[in-house]
C-alpha cells in the first residue's frame, strides 16, 4: 500500500510536531546502568529484544522468567540466559550477523518501562551460565548485552492502553489458540486437539 504525505527527514517531522517538550527528555539518556535501573531490572520478570539480520530484517523476541533473571555484571554488561523456546534462534541468527539490540524491561504494575540500547554476543562461558541456573538447570547459551544507553520511558503508553488493569482488559473470546494458529500458518493436517496436546505437553516439560 502507498500512502501520501509521508514523513523523509528529522526536520520534516520537528516541524509538525515540534521539539522535545523539556531539556530532561534529552538528557535522562545515560551511556551506563545507574542504581535505578539495576535495581528495575531485578524486579523485572520479562523484557523484549529486537536485533536484526545484516540485510536488515527486523525481530522482537520476548524473554522471561522469574524477577531478576536478567543478570546485571558491572554498568555496562547485563546477561539474558537462553531458555528451552521453539528452536528458531531467531535472536541468535541475528546476533551472529549484527549485534546492534534494543531491550525494553517491564514490571507488572508498573506504568515506567527501561529501554536499553547496545551490542550483543552469544556466548556459552561455563561460569556465567552456572550463575544463570533455573530449577537445576544450566542454560546452554546466554546473550551478553554491551549497554551504550539506558533511559526510563514515562507512563503515558500504560496509561492510555490501561495495560495493567484486568478489569479494563478486552474479552478474549473468539480468538483462535496457538494451535489454530499453526495449523493454518503451516497446513498441519492434524486436528487441532493434537497440536494441542503437544503445545501443553512441551510447556509443561520443557520451561527449563
Amino acid at each position: 500500500m502507498k500512502f501520501n504525505d509521508v514523513i523523509r527527514s528529522e526536520q520534516e517531522l520537528r516541524a509538525l510536531m515540534g521539539d522535545p517538550i523539556a531539556p530532561p527528555v534529552v538528557e535522562k539518556t545515560l551511556s551506563a546502568l545507574d542504581r535505578h535501573c539495576r535495581a528495575f531490572i531485578e524486579r523485572s520478570p520479562f523484557v523484549l529484544i529486537a536485533s536484526s539480520s545484516a540485510d536488515g530484517r527486523m525481530d522482537v523476541s520476548p524473554k522471561g522468567d522469574a524477577p531478576g533473571f536478567v543478570k546485571v555484571l558491572d554498568e555496562h554488561t547485563l546477561v539474558i540466559p537462553d531458555r528451552p523456546g521453539n528452536q528458531r534462534f531467531d535472536t541468535f541468527r541475528n546476533l551472529l550477523e549484527s549485534p546492534r539490540v534494543g531491550l525494553i524491561f517491564l514490571i507488572p504494575g508498573k506504568r515506567e518501562t527501561l529501554r536499553i540500547g547496545g551490542s550483543a554476543e552469544v556466548v556459552r562461558d561455563a561460569g556465567l551460565l552456572a550463575t544463570l541456573a533455573a530449577n537445576g538447570k544450566v542454560p546452554a547459551l546466554a546473550i551478553a548485552v554491551h549497554v551504550d544507553d539506558a533511559f526510563f520511558h514515562c507512563s503515558k503508553c500504560m496509561i492510555r492502553s490501561q495495560l495493567w488493569q484486568p478489569d479494563r482488559w478486552p474479552p478474549l473470546d473468539g480468538l483462535p489458540t496457538l494451535a489454530q494458529t499453526m495449523k493454518d500458518a503451516a497446513s498441519i493436517p492434524a486436528p487441532v486437539e493434537v497440536i494441542e496436546g503437544l503445545i501443553k505437553a512441551d510447556d509443561e516439560s520443557r520451561l527449563y
